[in-house]
């Protein structure tokens, strides 16, 4: 007599792999906890720099580290200061200048080394990265002993000058790797339709290159705007917004006005806004 026989229990195969064991999978936490405690750290400046755009000091000349209340007055205030306006302007204009020129200059060699292959070619790429490496007090040393040697007169058209040395090779960085993931085919087919070198260029290169031309822009404006190693050593008699600081700092035993914390304040949100933009167009014509 057959009995009947029962449903089949398979026995689990062992592959080789081991579960992960739990004491790994209880520190997966770990990891995005470091990477959020490291952008705290590092935005923590430009948080206390936001708020004490708000503190409510008797006045400008008091000691603005000291949490005295909130206020919006100094908003209302941010130009009793004229040195103070004279040195943000010239920041700004010394900075749209910068990006304009190196956006021109950079782009056109960033094109060039990433389409061609000619002689020296390994020599300029060594000396952009020369110029990226390169301490900025050795770029300004240099500088300011160029400007000497040729009785070129230290003020705003030096610092320009050497905003857009030490700029234009981040702009010529970012266009030529843009232009390395660039199919060659899209110009060959835009020349065998007719379309001249320069029509070329501007509806089928530069539209395509766009983003890393307003990336290493942005690079050019951000570096520009905040530097002050070299712009020391070649401003001469001209001021800018990180120079103005530092000296007021200095003059009043580590207290700035409240303005200062205004002004920085403007330009972080003016950066953040056009970045997010840039990253919003970009996101759209992909």
């Amino acid at each position: 007599m057959t009995a009947l026989a029962g449903p089949r229990v398979e026995e689990p195969v062992n592959d080789g792999r081991r579960n992960p064991p739990r004491r790994r999978r209880r520190r997966g936490w770990l990891l995005p906890l470091w990477g959020w405690l490291v952008i705290l750290w590092l935005a923590s400046p430009i948080v206390v720099m936001i708020v004490f755009g708000f503190n409510n000091v008797p006045n400008a000349k008091t000691n603005s580290v000291k949490w005295k209340g909130f206020t919006f007055k100094w908003y209302g205030h941010i130009f009793d200061f004229g040195d103070l306006t004279d040195a943000i302007q010239n920041s700004i204009t010394i900075a749209l200048a910068t990006t304009a020129i190196a956006i021109v200059l950079g782009t056109l060699m960033g094109v060039a080394l990433g389409k061609y292959r000619f002689r020296g070619n390994g020599s300029v790429n060594l000396l952009l990265f020369a110029n990226i490496a390169a301490p900025e007090v050795v770029l300004g040393a240099a500088l300011l002993s160029m400007f000497l040697a040729l009785n070129i007169q230290r003020g705003y058209l030096t610092i320009l000058l050497a905003h857009v040395m030490f700029s234009i090779a981040y702009v010529v960085v970012t266009v030529r790797a843009r232009m390395a993931g660039m199919d060659p085919a899209l110009e060959e087919a835009a020349r065998d339709l007719g379309a001249g070198p320069i029509t070329t260029f501007f509806r089928i290169t530069l539209p395509i290159i766009m983003p890393g031309v307003l990336a290493g822009g942005l690079l050019a404006f951000a570096l520009s705007i905040d530097d002050y190693i070299i712009t020391s050593f070649n401003n001469g008699s001209t001021q800018t917004f990180p120079l103005w600081v530092y000296g007021a700092a200095q003059r009043t035993g580590g207290s700035v006005p409240p303005q200062v914390n205004v002004m920085g304040t403007l330009i972080f949100a003016f950066g953040v806004l056009v970045a997010v933009g840039v990253a919003v167009s970009s996101r759209k014509k992909v």
